[in-house]
């Protein structure tokens, strides 16, 4: 299955199953902040899309946009909590022990922007695969990172849900 494949397929599933819209949207948002997982993940593009379905398919915003915030949060929370317990072990698993530039820049950012590199490196696919992991290994404290992560994840869910709908009332659909 090639990428397009997968997205049509998706966005066709919550377009058919609005029931499953919001369970979906949870899966994909804790997927693309998961650490490395979401390297493989195309959330960005299906939450686009369910963007767009929303205003597209009578689906209701509020609860999807509490999905997307919610899974975004865990992910990154996991992420943290990963990298907190495996220290620098975590550096050795795969998929980062082949790009260890991946860390380095992770780690670079972080040190660069501290708590703030938790809420603007959402809005960067590479950052958003390994800054929480790597707050989690430099034990950054507990409250600071949770406060980015909560704020960061509402304004990331947002960012990826509305404009998708906002498009579609803008050229009349």
């Amino acid at each position: 299955m090639d990428f397009s494949s997968f997205v049509a397929d998706t966005l066709a599933l919550v377009e058919q199953h609005k029931q499953w819209a919001v369970p979906i949207v949870f899966a994909l948002a804790f997927g693309e902040s998961l650490a490395v997982l979401s390297i493989f993940i195309p959330a960005t593009v299906l939450l686009l899309g369910i963007g767009a379905l929303i205003e597209a398919s009578n689906l209701a915003f509020w609860p999807i946009w509490v999905a997307a915030a919610a899974g975004a949060m865990l992910g990154d929370s996991v992420s943290y909590a990963l990298g907190y317990y495996f220290k620098d072990g975590a550096k050795t698993v795969w998929p980062l022990s082949r790009r260890p530039e991946m860390v380095a820049q992770g780690e670079a950012f972080f040190a660069r922007f501290g708590v703030w590199s938790i809420a603007v490196g959402r809005f960067f696919g590479p950052a958003r695969a390994v800054v929480p992991l790597i707050a989690g290994i430099l034990a950054m404290r507990q409250i600071p990172f949770q406060v980015a992560n909560v704020a960061s994840a509402l304004l990331w869910a947002f960012v990826m849900l509305a404009p998708g709908g906002a498009a579609l009332k803008l050229i009349g659909y």
